[in-house]
């Protein structure tokens, strides 16, 4: 029999029916997105964010949450506690869970998410079954929120951290300035576990109070870099790095690094200066003028960093212009978010064919052992079908409904919880759980390969790659073809 989940409370303070304006991409919306967020795996979601995000959309989603407070203070890490953590109790740990509200974003995103809690119920429940943590039921707080702007995030921090006072915060989670992940993690010294994440926001927390389950975009550009020189696909290849605004950091000193570490030659940098306007005529024009010096210089590869600079407008601008062109990627939500929906539009060629990057394949992961983990919890749980990444469902308004990008976000989080919290001791607080991931090392992470880890200095676990390509002619969506095997891979520092 089921056991139910115990719930603090369910709220919608933070939803809204408010209306957001602006496109990008040539689509309606504007994964993630993963700011890009390059988290890889089977993960289908947070382009649409933080492309929503870097179109500008800047009209406020309202929400009745009170602001962060801007007086809080970050707890020294000098001297472990040991006292109970916020939120925990001899027999319950509560848990903050965030999750984007759609509505709020709906007409600009093809693809949305319902009924999240039940994804994460199912987990919170199969825990609660076998004996919770150390004894300790889990014991979910959630709220939802609009992805725009700070504001709405910051007041989910406040409102988990200081009202519900909860133990840790997972989830979608996204504010790609990084203030809503530095109001938990380091104002409230509360552990964090979500996605979307660059270094420099990992790198702002105290150490130990974020895991991200993927691979940051400094560390991938790294990965890629590291697996298309070993497989010798570099070879005379003169290579240019394209990246929007928010990425400029990110090409300057992770991808021109690594390529000029290989010995690539290379060809004018571009930044397009995409800002917070939606209107993207002045980057159309820039890349117009880089191509036409891209062609000057020899230049025969070009190196996307980043969601906005891989959407569909730019790339099909690049492959009319240089269709013999070799381009590369530091994120694999151009599948999901623009390669598959030009597919179903019937679009040929689709201007993503072949494109190079490094992942782990959705049907590797739906062939899987830890596919089958997921699948069978959330089943079990609900008594519901669990779509895998080719099953397409829709919406009655013909969105597509995301529910395997939910049921593995819930697997993922819920069980890497678990596993550190049991790894931290019944002495549960913010201090042994950093203690747990600060000296971790391998670890299970059952939303994506085989290999992961996690250790000081090193919070975004993934750690499975193949060098890939994208192929749209595998299933009823597209999907990465492995050109090399999937290896233990984690990039280096």
């Amino acid at each position: 029999m089921t056991l139910p989940v115990p719930v603090r409370t369910l709220t919608d303070s933070a939803r809204t029916g408010g209306t957001v304006g602006g496109t990008v991409g040539g689509s309606v919306t504007g994964r993630p997105a993963r700011a890009s967020a390059s988290r890889v795996g089977p993960r289908v979601f947070a382009g649409v964010l933080a492309t929503v995000v870097a179109a500008g959309l800047l009209a406020a989603c309202g929400s009745s949450s009170k602001k962060s407070s801007s007086t809080t203070t970050a707890k020294s890490n000098a001297g472990a506690s040991s006292a109970p953590g916020v939120g925990v109790t001899p027999t319950e740990i509560k848990i903050g869970v965030a999750l984007v509200d759609f509505n709020c974003i709906k007409n600009f995103t093809p693809s949305i998410r319902e009924n999240q809690d039940v994804g994460y119920n199912a987990f919170f429940n199969d825990v609660n079954a076998k004996g919770g943590v150390n004894g300790r039921k889990l014991v979910p707080v959630y709220e939802s929120y609009c992805p725009i702007g700070s504001a709405a995030p910051l007041a989910v921090c406040t409102k988990l951290t200081e009202d519900d006072k909860v133990f840790a915060v997972m989830g979608t989670f996204v504010d790609f300035s990084g203030d809503a992940q530095s109001c938990v993690a380091k104002q409230h010294h509360t552990p964090l576990l979500t996605f979307n994440l660059t270094q420099a926001i990992i790198g702002a927390a105290p150490p130990g109070l974020i895991l991200y389950p993927g691979t940051t975009n400094e560390r991938l550009d790294r990965i890629v870099v590291q697996l298309l020189e070993q497989e010798k696909a570099l070879k005379g290849k003169k290579v240019a790095v394209m990246g929007a605004t928010d990425q400029t950091k990110i090409v300057n000193d992770s991808i021109v690094p690594a390529l000029k570490k290989a010995n690539v030659p290379l060809g004018s940098t571009a930044i397009l200066s995409t800002g917070s306007n939606p209107d993207t005529t002045a980057a159309q024009a820039q890349l117009d003028s880089f191509i036409e010096r891209w062609k000057g210089e020899g230049v025969n590869a070009v190196f996307l960093s980043g969601d906005v600079a891989s959407s569909t407008q730019f790339v099909t601008k690049l492959r009319q212009a240089m269709p013999k062109v070799t381009l590369m990627v530091d994120t694999t939500d151009v599948l999901d978010q623009y390669a598959s929906a030009l597919k179903t539009q019937g679009v040929k060629p689709n201007p993503y064919e072949g494109m190079l990057t490094a992942t782990y394949p959705h049907a590797l992961y739906d062939s899987g052992p830890n596919w089958a983990y997921c699948k069978g919890i959330y089943e079990k749980q609900t008594g519901k079908h669990a779509p895998n990444s080719q099953e397409v469902l829709t919406t009655p308004d013909g969105k597509n409904l995301d529910t395997y990008g939910n049921i593995t976000d819930a697997c993922q989080l819920v069980t890497l919880f678990h596993d550190i919290a049991l790894r931290a001791g019944k002495n549960l607080n913010a201090d042994s759980w950093a203690a747990a991931e600060n000296s971790y090392g391998k670890i299970n992470d059952p939303g994506s390969g085989p290999y992961a880890s996690l250790h000081q200095g090193k919070y975004d676990i993934d750690d499975s790659f193949a060098l890939v390509a994208l192929d749209t002619s595998i299933g009823a969506k597209g999907d990465w073809r492995p050109l090399t095997p999937v290896r233990d891979v984690t990039g280096g520092s």
